[in-house]
């Protein structure tokens, strides 16, 4: 072997013992929450899965969770929203979870269906009661954001406009005026 040979292997030998010792550290050393983005974790997109399956439920359609509504959440805070309005929706986020620890010892995702529906019924009046009284310059209430960003959600996903609602992938001419049937779906 010559010296050529000898250095070759050991930068070999030494490469693969720093690369093998960082790659060990990445994937057994990473902590609980992982993070879905800078902003959340995958933790609080399961949350806002749950919540807003609860808020568009499956049926006879898919659900909210079918058309991934959680990451399309927070995806749009992250890239979308004033930071102000971040802190408000993350911080609603939790005081969800409070709310539901509070009125029924458990969090959001362990409440069954009822329970999630009266704890959202009543976040819901709530925040009518806020937009109702506050100023133009006040911010919105998470409880809003989430159920605008629910629907936004669900409706401009594959999943929501080709299953819940009626799909035309090439619209043809514009007819102004046509017969609706009780039970028709909406157009997308």
């Amino acid at each position: 072997m010559n010296r050529r040979e000898a250095l070759s292997t050991v930068a070999w030998l030494l490469g693969g013992t720093i690369i093998s010792a960082d790659l060990f550290t990445n994937l057994a050393c990473r902590p609980k929450a992982e993070k879905y983005n800078d902003l959340f974790t995958q933790e609080q997109i399961s949350l806002l899965d749950e919540v807003a399956e609860t808020i568009l439920p499956a049926t006879n359609t898919p659900g909210a969770k079918d058309a991934k509504v959680g990451e399309f959440m927070g995806l749009m805070v992250r890239d979308c929203y004033k930071p102000e309005d971040q802190k408000i929706f993350i911080n609603g986020i939790g005081r969800l979870e409070k709310e539901a620890e509070k009125k029924f010892k458990k969090k959001f995702s362990e409440c069954n269906a009822a329970q999630r529906t009266e704890l959202l019924t009543e976040l819901d009046k709530e925040q009518k009661a806020y937009s109702k009284d506050k100023s133009q310059e006040a911010p919105n209430h998470y409880f809003k954001m989430i159920k605008e960003l629910t629907l936004l959600g669900f409706f401009t996903s594959e999943v929501g406009a080709t299953k819940a609602l009626r799909y035309v992938s090439v619209p043809g001419r514009y007819d102004g005026c046509i017969p609706y049937k009780k039970g028709d779906r909406a157009f997308s």
